[in-house]
């Protein structure tokens, strides 16, 4: 009974409701056994409906059967309970989403422990054991228990990846060496991933002195962050401050200017008012003197015509009649002029200060945060005459300017890409170098050579032009370039000619330049290239090209 303890499954005896061995078993009409208290609290919920059903099978059964004790399998379950059976395992000894299912259990899968890569099967703890029996004498490869068993077995031979190949840099079978990988540098799994261990800790000290560089660069640049944020914020409000204060000043001479005007205005028309009085009077007093020397015409006693004409025949002499002249036409107009001559000085003078601040500002954008104490012309004609590099804040030593229009020098461009990766320094956009050549064609073809090689042709053909705004100089014309270059025909090689493809498309292979007697003509980039069959075949000829691709974001 013992022995035959051993091989049954516990679920044969569990009840499929409370998932625990059978208590007071009973078997109803379609075979499948329960717990009688569990059978009978399932169907008391179906009274309602008359129809009471398997909670296994779903058959249905009218009306609703009797249940009685099956005593054989009681009495099974009692003695195989005494010859060790356990209870059923708990619910977190089961197979649950994410956990790897043994490929034995019937029903309801425990966790898988083990897997054996010779039967590319997993198995629970009960029948891992059965499985140890069986294959008492057989060395049966055991791994923790992996839901990725096919991954490890050879595609092409259904054998398991044992060896490693260093040449390929990939697992294979015993098979794969004596076809594919035959003559390459082989060893096994085992030994390869020993020595990967080893390495691990060099890598990881250099990933924590670059995760800490980095911390401290990050809180450099936080720092730098709050810096700029803190000096841009009280930039703004002194710029608020003062040209409010200029607003003020501005009003305040407006004001000043009005009262001066309306000054000289009341002044001049006070003057004018009394010149005015006087003219009136003098009039009348003309008049008047007009109307008596008419009456003395028309009279005919001579003695009082004699008397009374002796003062009307004085005329009023230079006091009396002051001589005036106006100007109709008289105006503020100078006034107005010169109101506008320094409005438009204003205007000048806040355009040319705005494009200083514009300028300012740009600076402070491309090259950080710092304080020039230069002056304003000098920092706005260093800033506009001279391109630097952001990285090494110098001039531009053989710019390279990205797609994100980006510009650095080439060492420097190559530096950050060993430490930051493929993307900008500054706004960490993926690296794309974008070069002045001209554009052209690339071809390439298979040649054989007598001493038994197999090189890449490759033939550039970039015609005669005139430059443009993405040459270095603008509506020069160039000579053009037709050469030929040579690759060894390898794996490696292959990979090569697929880069300078890529470097031709970006137009970083050829550049512009001036020759001696000063024409330009299409020159070769500092890309290395085999101009014969003998330089392609220098040791870590395809290392440097690789590295020089590397640097301008192709690889």
């Amino acid at each position: 009974m013992a022995q035959a303890a051993g091989l049954l499954d516990q679920d044969q005896f569990s009840c499929a409701i409370c998932l625990d061995l059978l208590k007071d078993p009973v078997a109803i009409p379609c075979g499948h056994s329960f717990c009688m208290g569990c059978i009978k609290g399932c169907w008391d919920q179906d009274d309602h409906t008359g129809v009471y059903s398997c909670p296994q099978c779903r058959e249905t059964f009218a009306p609703r059967p009797i249940l009685r004790k099956n005593t054989m399998l009681a009495e099974v379950v009692e003695k195989l309970k005494k010859t060790g059976l356990q209870a059923a395992p708990p619910a977190h000894c089961y197979a649950g989403p994410g956990d790897v299912a043994c490929d034995v259990c019937t029903g309801r899968k425990r966790k898988a422990v083990k897997s054996c890569l010779m039967c590319l099967a997993s198995y629970c703890e009960t029948h891992i054991k059965l499985h140890n029996e069986l294959n008492p004498g057989r060395k049966h490869k055991l791994i923790d228990a992996s839901g990725s068993l096919q991954e490890k077995i050879c595609s092409h031979h259904d054998k398991l990846l044992e060896i490693y190949c260093r040449t390929d840099q990939q697992c294979i079978c015993y098979l794969c060496t004596i076809e594919d990988h035959r003559g390459h540098d082989t060893v096994s799994v085992a030994t390869e991933g020993a020595e990967k261990k080893k390495q691990l800790g060099a890598t990881q000290c250099k990933f924590q002195q670059r995760i800490q560089e980095r911390e401290k660069e990050l809180q450099d640049l936080k720092q730098a962050v709050q810096y700029l944020k803190c000096s841009a914020q009280a930039a703004v409000e002194d710029s608020e401050r003062i040209f409010t204060e200029l607003i003020h000043s501005i009003e305040r001479r407006c004001s000043e200017v009005k009262e001066l005007i309306r000054d000289q205005e009341k002044v001049a028309v006070s003057r004018a008012e009394g010149l005015l009085e006087r003219l009136e009077q003098e009039i009348a007093e003309l008049r008047r003197r007009d109307t008596e020397l008419e009456h003395l015409s028309h009279t005919e006693e001579y003695i009082h015509f004699l008397q009374s004409s002796k003062s009307l025949f004085d005329p009023p002499g230079p006091g009396d009649l002051p001589s005036i002249t106006s100007n109709p036409h008289i105006s503020f107009e100078t006034v107005r002029k010169c109101v506008s001559e320094l409005k438009e000085r204003l205007e000048d003078v806040c355009k040319d200060k705005i494009s200083m601040i514009s300028m300012a500002g740009q600076v402070v954008g491309t090259y950080g945060c710092f304080t020039d104490t230069r002056e304003p012309s000098e920092a706005r004609a260093t800033a506009a005459d001279v391109e630097a590099c952001p990285l090494c804040m110098k001039p531009l030593q053989k710019k390279q300017r990205l797609i994100c229009t980006h510009a650095f020098c080439s060492a420097c461009l190559e530096r950050s890409v060993e430490s930051l990766g493929l993307q900008c320094p500054m706004c960490l956009k993926a690296l794309r170098v974008v070069g002045d050549q001209p554009d052209g064609r690339m071809t390439w073809k298979y040649v054989e050579s007598s001493f038994g090689y197999t090189y890449v042709w490759i033939t550039y053909n970039i015609p005669k032009g005139i430059q443009t705004g993405a040459h270095p100089n603008p509506g020069k014309p160039f000579t053009g370039i037709q050469t030929t270059t040579y690759l060894l025909k390898s794996r490696e090689g292959q990979e090569v000619l697929k880069l300078l493809q890529r470097a031709f498309d970006q137009k970083l292979v050829f550049t512009v330049a001036a020759t001696d007697g000063g024409a330009f003509r299409v020159v070769f980039n500092d890309i290395p290239h085999a101009t014969d069959g003998i330089e392609c075949l220098q040791p870590g000829f395809l290392q440097k090209v690789k590295a020089a691709l590397r640097a301008k974001g192709i690889q």
